[in-house]
C-alpha cells in the first residue's frame, strides 16, 4: 500500500522548496497595498496587482515584522512625507515563504520608497494632464485679482495655528489698512480633506458677490498630512471656481497640485497674507500718485487760467473801445443809408399800390357787370313765371276757404268756390262733381 504524506509534511516540504529557491528569497517586487492593518507592532498587508482596466490579476498576502517595520516606516515617511496606506504602489524586498498553517506570505525587508515618491508625482501629472485636457487648467490663473483685495473668503481648520498667525498679520499690518476675512472651515488633513475643501467652496460660492477672493491656507505639519490636497475633484473645484483663489498650504518645501492650478501660490500663510497687503499697499500708492498728479494738474490749470484772465482783463478795456468804434462807424454808415433806402422803398410801394388800385378797379367792374346780367336773367324769368300772364291766356284759380283747388274730387254739391280770373274774382256754388 502507498504511504500518503501527512497534510503537514506538504506544507513543510512546500516550504523548504520556497525557501530553498534562490529565486524567491530577497527579491523586489512592486505591488500596490491593500487592507494594511498594525497589530502588535507587526503590518499585515495584502500585496495587489491591477490591470490597465482595474481588475486585480494577482494577490499575495504580506508581513513586516515588528522589527523590520519601525524602521522601514520611518524611512519611508521620511522621504516621501506620508505614511504607508493602502492604494500607495510600492517597491518592497523581501522573501517567499510558506507557514504550515498560515500558508504563502511574502515577509517585507526593505523597502524603496523613490518608487513611491515617482508615482506620487505621476498621480499629479496625471491630474494637470486630464485637467489640460478639459480645458480648465488654467481658468483660475487667469481671472483678474481686485487691485484691492480686502474681502477674504479663508477656508481652512478653525483654531489652526496657521489661521490664526494669517488673522494676526492681516490685522495687525503695520500701514492700517482693513481687511474683512471669513472663515469657511474645512478638514484639511486627511481623507476627507477634499471633500471637505470643496464643501467650502460651494458655500462660498452662495455669497461669491460678498468676496474678492478665496483663500486656502493649513500651517506647517507632516508633508504626509497634505496628501489630501492630491486629488482630481478638488483640482478641478480650485481650477474652474469663479473667484481667484490664492493658497498657502504648508512649508516653502511642499507643493501640492493645487499650487500649480490656483490663481497665486504662496508658501505660507503668513505669506499669503504678506501677499494681500502688498497687493493694497500697490493699490494705495497707486491711488496717492494719482491724487499728486491730479492736484499739480489743477493747480497748473488754475496757474494758466490766472494768466489768462489777467491777460483778459488788460486786454478788454482796449476791445471794448475798438468795439465800440467799429459799432459807431457801422451805425453812422446804416444812418446814411436810410434815407436812400426809405425813398427806394417808399417809390416802390408806391407803384405796387397803383397797380393794385387799378387791378382793383377792374375786378370790381368785371363783378358788377357779372351781377347785373345774372339779376337780369333772374328777372325775365320771374315775369315768364308770372300767374297772371297764366290767367291772362284764359286760365283761373278756384279756391276753397282760401285753398287752391287741384283735384276734383276734393270737392262736395253746394261748397262755395273763389274764382280768380285776369281781370277779377268771382264767387261760385258747386252743383255737380265729375271726375275723370
Amino acid at each position: 500500500m502507498t504511504r500518503a504524506a501527512t497534510l503537514s509534511e506538504l506544507t513543510q516540504a512546500l516550504g523548504d522548496t520556497l525557501r530553498a529557491n534562490m529565486a524567491l528569497q530577497g527579491v523586489w517586487v512592486t505591488a500596490e497595498l491593500s487592507d494594511l492593518r498594525v497589530s502588535g507592532g507587526h503590518c499585515y498587508v495584502e500585496l495587489i496587482e491591477k490591470n490597465d482596466a482595474g481588475a486585480t490579476v494577482a494577490r499575495l498576502r504580506a508581513n513586516i515584522w515588528q522589527s523590520v517595520f519601525a524602521r522601514l516606516r520611518l524611512k519611508f515617511e521620511r522621504a516621501t512625507g506620508r505614511p504607508l496606506a493602502g492604494g500607495l504602489k510600492v517597491m518592497l524586498r523581501g522573501s517567499v515563504t510558506h507557514h504550515n498553517l498560515y500558508g504563502l506570505s511574502f515577509n517585507v525587508i526593505d523597502i524603496d520608497p523613490s518608487y513611491t515618491l515617482g508615482d506620487l508625482e505621476r498621480l499629479r501629472r496625471e491630474i494637470l494632464a486630464t485637467l489640460v485636457r478639459e480645458g480648465v487648467a488654467g481658468l483660475n490663473k487667469e481671472l483678474p485679482l481686485p487691485e484691492a483685495p480686502q474681502r477674504v473668503a479663508v477656508i481652512s481648520a478653525a483654531g489652526a495655528a496657521g489661521y490664526g498667525d494669517f488673522c494676526a498679520q492681516l490685522e495687525h499690518n503695520p500701514q492700517g489698512f482693513v481687511f474683512y476675512p471669513h472663515l469657511f472651515p474645512a478638514v484639511m488633513q486627511g481623507e476627507r480633506t477634499s471633500l471637505s475643501v470643496r464643501e467650502a467652496l460651494e458655500r462660498i460660492e452662495m455669497t461669491i458677490d460678498l468676496w474678492d477672493c478665496v483663500v486656502i491656507i493649513r500651517g506647517g505639519g507632516s508633508t504626509s498630512d497634505l496628501n489630501g490636497f492630491d486629488d482630481l475633484e478638488l483640482a478641478r473645484a480650485v481650477a474652474t471656481f469663479p473667484l481667484p483663489v490664492i493658497v498657502g498650504i504648508g512649508h516653502e518645501r511642499d507643493r501640492t497640485v493645487l499650487d500649480e492650478l490656483a490663481h497665486t501660490r504662496m508658501k505660507t500663510p503668513t505669506a499669503v497674507a504678506a501677499f494681500l497687503i502688498e497687493c493694497v499697499q500697490t493699490a494705495f500708492d497707486t491711488a496717492c500718485t494719482l491724487a499728486r498728479q491730479a492736484a499739480a494738474y489743477a493747480s497748473e490749470r488754475l496757474a494758466g487760467e490766472q494768466h489768462r484772465l489777467t491777460n483778459a482783463s488788460a486786454l478788454l478795456a482796449t476791445a471794448a473801445r475798438t468795439r465800440i468804434v467799429e459799432a459807431g462807424a457801422r451805425l453812422s454808415r446804416l444812418g446814411a443809408a436810410i434815407p436812400a433806402a426809405a425813398a427806394s422803398k417808399t417809390e416802390r410801394a408806391r407803384a405796387s399800390l397803383e397797380a393794385s388800385g387799378r387791378l382793383l378797379k377792374a375786378a370790381c367792374q368785371n363783378r358788377t357787370d357779372l351781377e347785373r346780367k345774372r339779376l337780369d336773367n333772374l328777372k325775365a324769368l320771374i315775369s315768364a313765371l308770372d300767374p297772371q300772364r297764366t290767367l291772362s291766356r284764359g286760365y283761373s284759380i278756384v279756391r276753397v276757404d282760401g285753398h287752391a283747388v287741384t283735384d276734383a274730387a276734393t270737392l262736395r254739391p253746394g261748397a262755395s268756390l273763389t274764382i280768380t280770373l285776369a281781370s277779377g274774382i268771382a264767387e261760385a256754388e258747386v252743383k255737380k262733381v265729375e271726375t275723370t
